[in-house]
C-alpha cells in the first residue's frame, strides 16, 4: 500500500499507556485511527472513539470494519482477572483481523523468557517460561503466529518495563515514584548490581509506527526487540533526582520481603512475587535486528524521558525546564 492511500487502524487499549502512545504515533504518521472504549472519552486529535468492549467479539468486528491494522494493546488493569481475560480478548482481535485481512500489532513483553536466555535476549531465544503469566504470553504469540498463516499478518515489538508521560499503571508510576504529587523518595525494584531493561513509551510507539511505514518489507510473522534503556541499580533513581532537582532524594530498595510474605493472601502480591526473577537477574533486549531494519531507532535521552514522565504523572510542574542539555531531542540508539 502506498502512503497516499488511506490507512485505517483500530487501537484496542488506547486509554492505556502504550495503546495511547501508539494511537498518537499512528496519527502523526498519517493513519486514520479508531479506538475501542467502554466509556466515553475526551476529544483527542485524530482519534475516533468507538463504544465497545474488547471482550465482545461482535464489538471488535464492528469497530474493525475496513481497517488495515489492529493494535492489540488491551490489558486488564493491574493483575485483576489477567489469566481469564487476556486470551479471549486476543481471540476477538484475531477473528476481526482475519475477516479484514488486517495486520495485528502486539506490544510484546519479556515474560515469555526463562532465566536460561538471560542476560541478552534476542528474537530467536527459546520461550520456556516458568511463570503463569509467561505461559499465557507464549500462548498469545502461538495464536498470533497461527493467525499470520491464515490471512492476518502479525508484528510483535517486544520491550522492557514501560515508563512515559501518559502511563501510571507500571513499575515506574507505582513503585519507583508515587504519582500525583512531588517526589519524596525513589524506589529501586532491581537487586543491587543488576541491570534492567526499560522502555520509554513515546520512543517505543514511534518505533512501531516507523516499522509499519515499511510494512512491505515485513514478513507475515515478524518480531523485533526494542532495546530502550538498560539501567543498572541506581541509574533510574539518579535520573529522577536530576529531573526533580533534588540531588538528596532518599533512595530505597523495593520491599520484596513484604510482597513474598503476603503473596499467599494478596493476589496482586502473588503475581508480583512470581515475576520477581526479572528484577533479580540482569536483562537486556538485543535490538540489533531492529537497528539493522530501521537504521536510527528513536531514543530519548534518559533525563529528558524521566522528566517528561514525572510531569505526566503530576510529580513535576509543567513549567519546570527539561534537564540542562537534554531539550527532549531524540537521537539514534547506539547500543543494544
Amino acid at each position: 500500500m502506498t502512503t497516499t492511500q488511506q490507512r485505517i487502524a483500530l487501537v484496542i487499549g488506547a486509554t492505556g499507556g502504550i495503546g495511547g502512545e501508539a494511537a498518537s504515533a499512528l496519527v502523526r504518521h498519517g493513519w486514520t485511527v479508531r479506538a475501542l472504549t467502554r466509556r466515553a472519552q475526551p476529544d483527542r486529535a485524530g482519534i475516533d472513539w468507538i463504544r465497545g468492549d474488547a471482550m465482545v467479539a461482535a464489538d471488535v468486528a464492528r469497530a474493525a470494519q475496513g481497517v488495515q491494522l489492529i493494535v492489540h494493546a488491551a490489558n486488564p488493569p493491574g493483575y485483576r482477572n489477567w489469566g481469564k481475560l487476556v486470551l479471549p480478548m486476543l481471540d476477538s482481535t484475531i477473528a476481526a483481523a482475519k475477516a479484514q485481512g488486517a495486520r495485528i500489532l502486539l506490544p510484546g513483553t519479556v515474560y515469555n523468557f526463562g532465566l536460561e536466555t538471560f542476560p541478552l535476549v534476542d528474537e530467536t531465544a527459546p520461550q520456556n517460561p516458568t511463570t503463569r503469566k509467561g505461559k499465557i504470553r507464549v500462548e498469545m504469540e502461538r495464536r498470533l503466529k497461527a493467525a499470520s498463516a491464515q490471512g492476518a499478518p502479525v508484528l510483535i515489538v517486544r520491550a522492557g518495563d514501560f515508563f512515559g508521560p501518559h502511563a501510571s499503571n507500571n513499575w515506574f508510576g507505582q513503585a519507583v515514584v508515587k504519582s500525583g504529587g512531588p517526589v519524596r523518595s525513589v524506589t529501586e525494584p532491581a537487586a543491587r548490581g543488576v541491570a534492567h531493561a526499560w522502555a520509554y513509551l513515546p520512543d517505543l510507539a514511534e518505533t512501531m509506527a516507523q516499522l509499519l511505514d515499511r510494512a512491505d518489507r515485513l514478513a507475515a510473522f515478524e518480531v523485533f526487540h526494542f532495546g530502550g534503556h538498560r539501567l543498572g541499580w541506581g541509574e533510574m533513581a539518579a535520573s529522577v533526582r536530576r529531573a526533580a532537582g533534588q540531588p538528596k532524594l532518599p533512595v530505597t530498595g523495593f520491599p520484596w520481603w513484604l510482597v513474598v510474605a503476603l503473596s499467599p493472601v494478596v493476589p496482586l502480591f502473588h503475581e508480583m512475587a512470581e515475576m520477581r526473577y526479572l528484577w533479580r537477574e540482569p536483562l537486556a533486549l538485543d535490538d540489533r535486528k531492529l537497528r539493522a531494519f530501521l537504521g536510527d531507532v528513536p531514543h530519548t535521552p534518559l533525563d529528558a524521558a524521566v522528566a517528561a514522565s514525572l510531569r505526566g504523572l503530576g510529580c513535576l510542574e509543567v513549567s519546570d525546564p527539561l534537564p540542562t542539555g537534554e531539550g527532549g531531542v531524540r537521537r539514534a540508539a547506539v547500543g543494544g
